[in-house]
């Protein structure tokens, strides 16, 4: 087992920052509320809220929360943040269940926390969706679009609903942009 104090490099992952006119922050003030937490090597990676810093694995333990709250209370913003180490986040690639679709028709709805309930997926009703398809792995949704995203009517709150935590969506290109990051 890793050592509490061990530095490790993790992933913030807020959703719905800087989408339209609502929850605009620039990204040296996200980056200041994460260092203000004591996080080391802050950096993001566009204007939608994805996150890379370093921290030891205790200070990590109610983070999410109390970036929350700072966000709320320095810039009126309330927005989930989901949180992952930087293995966690290259093992989602790892087990993506579409390898072979392009980068632009993949994307990943992050679950908070595990999904709730005996079949959560079967709430979203896959089939629905079609051409859509759809693997749940762990905390993370795995998505194939091979027509875009555009149409698709899964909505946060609807995976909210579906599986009993917040989520967040990335698409194939963020998410090894991030890695990338690592």
């Amino acid at each position: 087992m890793a050592d509490d104090g061990a530095m490790g490099v993790h992933v913030a992952l807020l959703r719905s920052i800087n989408v339209g006119k609502a929850n605009r922050i620039s990204m040296h003030d996200l980056r200041a509320v994460f260092e203000d937490l004591g996080c080391t090597d802050v950096r993001t990676y566009i204007q939608s809220g994805n996150v890379v810093f370093g921290a030891p694995a205790r200070e990590v333990q109610g983070l999410a929360g109390r970036v929350e709250k700072a966000l709320a209370a320095a810039h009126g913003i309330e927005v989930p943040v989901i949180l992952r180490t930087g293995d966690e986040l290259r093992a989602v690639t790892a087990a993506n269940p579409f390898p072979r679709a392009e980068l632009a028709a993949r994307h990943v709805v992050f679950l908070r926390d595990a999904p709730q309930g005996p079949d959560p997926l079967a709430a979203l009703d896959p089939a629905s969706h079609a051409p859509l398809e759809m693997a749940l792995v762990g905390r993370e949704l795995h998505l194939m679009a091979p027509e875009g995203m555009a149409r698709v009517k899964l909505t946060n709150a609807k995976m909210d609903r579906a599986f009993g935590t917040a989520t967040t969506t990335r698409n194939g290109r963020t998410v090894s942009k991030v890695i990338a990051m690592l």
